[in-house]
């Protein structure tokens, strides 16, 4: 067996360690940036891992309701007009400022006569309101001419309008008679309404929420829930109120008497009252709907 020279020997182990080093130092390379990688890999994971869920509304109910009230009046205001016409003329002819004045003098005395016969029914003078003055010009139609055309005539009509409020409606009957007695020329019908509009359309708004709580309650038992606070609570229809209206009349033939198509019985009705509400509640128990964020609704 031949031999190996030393100094050959020598090179092979120190090349041999020297690879050996290289390789080592690779490994641990290697190993250092896997370790980096698995840093940043974690680093970069944690906030989804620890991320907490978003937060979902409860499930709610849906509610909508609407009632009314129907009650009796309890207050009354007629409206009549009195009124004086100046002589009809002619277009052609100048107007009589003293025909102006006369028939103002004749519609305010009317008018003082008026109220003192409103006053012998009972009713306070503050019931009574004679209102301002309205002066209206009027063309008219005149006979027929020589060439068998109508003549257009002018006059000057003054008018005041009597308002006249009540609130005990068993003197109804009894006022109408004497304005139609005391010569009214027009009639324009009664109105009934209530003294106190906002005890009425309280007991409409809360009837119309009790209404809703009923059918909340109804449907949450019916699915084995419970109710749970109120979310939100709108009015989807403001009270209305509509003020009762009897339609009449009364007006002045071409002789100045008054004619009435009224009778004496006089029946005001009711006047309703209509409200609505949209209640929102959010559910709770077992059997509510399991959906994070659903909603159960009911509407009329």
């Amino acid at each position: 067996m031949k031999a190996i020279p030393l100094s050959l020997q020598n090179a092979g182990s120190q090349t041999l360690g020297s690879q050996r080093s290289g390789s080592s130092g690779l490994r641990s390379q290697l190993l250092g940036y896997g370790l980096l990688g698995g840093t940043l890999l974690a680093l970069l994971s944690a906030p989804f891992a620890h991320a907490a869920p978003a937060h979902q509304a409860p499930p709610s109910l849906h509610v909508q309701a609407q009632s009314w009230v129907e009650v009796e009046p309890n207050k009354a205001t007629l409206n009549a007009r009195l009124w004086e016409n100046t002589p009809a003329l002619s277009t052609m002819e100048e107007s009589d400022s003293s025909a102006l004045s006369d028939a103002r003098e004749r519609l305010e005395s009317r008018a003082s006569e008026l109220i003192e016969k409103m006053e012998a029914t009972g009713l306070e003078r503050n019931a009574i309101n004679a209102g301002s003055l309205n002066v209206y010009p009027e063309h008219i139609q005149g006979p027929r001419n020589e060439d068998g055309e109508h003549e257009t005539l002018q006059r000057t009509r003054l008018e005041r309008p009597i308002t006249v409020e009540l609130t005990d409606l068993d003197q109804l009957s009894e006022v109408l008679d004497a304005l139609i007695a005391a010569g009214v020329n027009s009639l324009d019908g009664v109105q009934f309404d209530l003294q106190d509009r906002d005890a009425a359309t309280d007991e409409a708004l809360v009837k119309a929420l009790e209404k809703a709580q009923h059918k909340a309650n109804l449907m949450a038992d019916s699915l084995d829930a419970e109710l749970g606070h109120v979310q939100r609570i709108e009015e989807t229809q403001s009270p209305i109120f509509q003020p009762q209206m009897m339609s009449m009349r009364a007006e002045s033939d071409a002789t100045g008497a008054s004619q009435s198509t009224a009778t004496s019985d006089y029946s005001p009705g009711t006047i309703r009252i209509d409200a609505g509400v949209n209640v929102v509640w959010a559910l709770k128990g077992p059997n509510a709907p399991g959906r994070p964020g659903s909603d159960v609704a009911a509407q009329e």
